[in-house]
């Protein structure tokens, strides 16, 4: 173990004093040297030339100013030391607790008591910036356990139900069959499109899903989303709709993000509604942004999971995990993504049964 060397108080502590004791001595020696000089000068300015007068005058002046030199000096050096010690504590007692906090960050405790600024700005921004890490490290923390127990649940639905079909094969009693082996495929996918989502959402926490920005023309973005989206709308009995003006603002965006953004909200809204039912996907322009709306009319959203939706495997009713098909996290990379463009993507419900509409609203391009 590598020897620890001196604590940052002993050393500005000896520094400070090091200073006091040069400047002392500096005090001393000049005092010495040209004191007696000028006193000696000015008696002979005065005309006063007898010998035992002017010793007497010396010497009475010589112990009046060590005396008055060594008060002084005594004075001077323990309010130094004094303000010294201070200002040394001042320094050194949040770097101390600072130090103990960031112990404690290490070990993996993050709930700590980070000190408040010290003397300086300095200190107070290094404080200031110790928190704000220590809130980041926190979130990051509780993130990635909650992460770990959503993963673990979502995993458990698709891995017992491919052990229960392969089980029911050895024992005879699920036939190996097309339709068994359809439902093993389907949890196979379900499985390879949850990893390919996860991978998805760590990428858009890092803001590495989208890359640079062109103008992108929204109308061609909308068309191709609805286009390959229109087949399994057909086949689930809703009907697609897109209404907009004849022109659309550019905006500066990833075109394949937006477009997967788009495809996203429409393949949520076609799982939450039922055959016969309608999606219009709705743009406009509010001002200098770019508004895309696209709106259901299936089974709505509670007002207190508005926000929530866009959480990992969040589900606005947990019985769907199996008959949807989805991931659970496409709505939180379509917010990521909205958000790397600069935009913003909100839902709104009036509640249960009275459908759903997701906004995206983007800056124009200039």
């Amino acid at each position: 173990m590598p020897k620890r060397s001196s604590s940052l108080a002993g050393r500005l502590m000896a520094a400070q004093l090091l200073v006091i004791g040069a400047g002392g001595i500096s005090l001393v020696v000049a005092a010495t040297l040209i004191a007696p000089r000028q006193f000696r000068t000015h008696l002979a300015l005065a005309g006063e030339n007898a010998p035992e007068v002017t010793k007497h005058a010396e010497a009475a002046f010589s112990s009046a100013f060590s005396a008055s030199l060594a008060v002084a000096l005594v004075a001077a050096l323990t309010t130094a030391a004094v303000v010294s010690w201070f200002l040394v504590r001042q320094v050194t007692r949040p770097v101390e607790e600072l130090a103990r906090a960031a112990d404690s960050i290490a070990a993996g405790e993050y709930r700590v008591a980070v000190p408040s600024a010290g003397l300086g700005s300095e200190l107070g921004r290094l404080s200031d910036a110790f928190i704000h890490m220590t809130g980041r490290l926190s979130d990051a923390d509780a993130a990635r356990s909650r992460l770990l127990a959503d993963l673990a649940h979502e995993l458990r639905t698709p891995l017992a139900t491919l052990e229960a079909y392969i089980d029911g094969m050895e024992d005879g009693v699920v036939p190996e069959d097309a339709a068994s082996w359809s439902t093993m495929r389907g949890q196979v996918a379900r499985l390879h499109r949850l990893a390919t989502d996860l991978r998805e959402v760590a990428s858009a926490e890092e803001h590495t899903l989208v890359s640079a920005l062109r103008p992108t023309s929204v109308d061609e973005v909308c068309d191709a989303a609805i286009a390959s989206a229109r087949p399994r709308y057909q086949a689930g009995g809703v009907a697609l709709t897109f209404v907009g003006p004849a022109r659309m603002p550019e905006v500066l965006a990833d075109a394949g993000r937006l477009h997967q953004v788009l495809v996203n909200l429409l393949d949520n809204a076609l799982r939450h509604t039922a055959d016969g039912g309608h999606v219009e996907l709705r743009a406009g322009v509010v001002g200098s942004r770019v508004r895309l709306a696209l709106s259901d009319d299936g089974e709505g959203i509670p007002r207190d999971q508005l926000d929530a939706v866009f959480e990992r495997f969040h589900r606005v009713d947990p019985a769907r995990v199996v008959a949807d098909g989805g991931s659970g996290l496409g709505l939180t990379i379509a917010r990521a993504i909205v958000a790397d463009h600069g935009g913003t993507l909100v839902a709104d419900s009036d509640g249960p049964g009275h459908g759903a509409t997701f906004t995206i609203e983007l800056p124009a391009a200039p």
